[in-house]
């Protein structure tokens, strides 16, 4: 059979007499309607979750409703955003690429919250439909509170970027002129010795 494939110069064939690009495209599109199909079984299922969640937390209550809206959005907005700067500083390091990978992988699940009350928020179907009536009577103020504190997050984020930044430039700058003030002294013990040495000579 490999000498005749080999004298007629035909791809080989994969079990069942599929060539092997067929069975690349067939797998590819079982898993795209598995895709297809799990999506939208979430979809039909995890907004209205996550509001009884939020709505368990909160008891119903105003107070509670806004703490864990609060506690939620900031958290599971800066953590994740700290966790994908971590992965993007990393670039170029030993093994590096590990730990972008685990980085970013933790980085969406710590997004997970957030991202559940968009699909409240926004999500068109019935399933939506049924969590913002959940959290509008077990979860009162949590999607307001959810996105003040998700923009309290990305500012903590963006100030402490910020001084990241700050902080490396101002440790640049130091080694910097550290280093100028070494090859001064450096220069200036050379000069020294080179003056004193006919001195020595005579």
């Amino acid at each position: 059979m490999s000498e005749e494939n080999a004298t007629t110069g035909t791809a080989p064939e994969g079990k069942g007499g599929l060539p092997g690009w067929a069975r690349k495209v067939i797998a590819g599109l079982i898993l795209a309607v598995v895709l297809v199909i799990t999506y939208f079984i979430l979809a039909a299922f995890l907004p209205r979750w996550w509001a009884q969640q939020a709505g368990a937390l909160s008891s119903g209550s105003f107070t509670r409703g806004i703490a864990w809206g609060l506690m939620y959005g900031v958290l599971c907005t800066a953590v994740p955003l700290l966790l994908f700067y971590l992965a993007w500083r990393v670039r170029g390091r030993k093994h590096s690429r590990v730990v972008q990978v685990v980085a970013v992988i933790l980085g969406i699940i710590a997004a997970l919250p957030n991202l559940l009350t968009l699909t409240v928020v926004f999500g068109g179907n019935t399933a939506a439909h049924a969590g913002e009536r959940i959290l509008d009577v077990d979860a009162p103020g949590f999607r307001g509170a959810s996105l003040v504190g998700a923009i309290i997050g990305a500012l903590a984020f963006a100030v402490f970027v910020a001084r990241s930044v700050s902080y490396r430039r101002r440790g640049a700058e130091l080694a910097r002129m550290r280093g100028e003030e070494r090859a001064r002294r450096e220069a200036v013990a050379t000069d020294a010795e080179v003056a004193s040495s006919p001195d020595e000579q005579g």
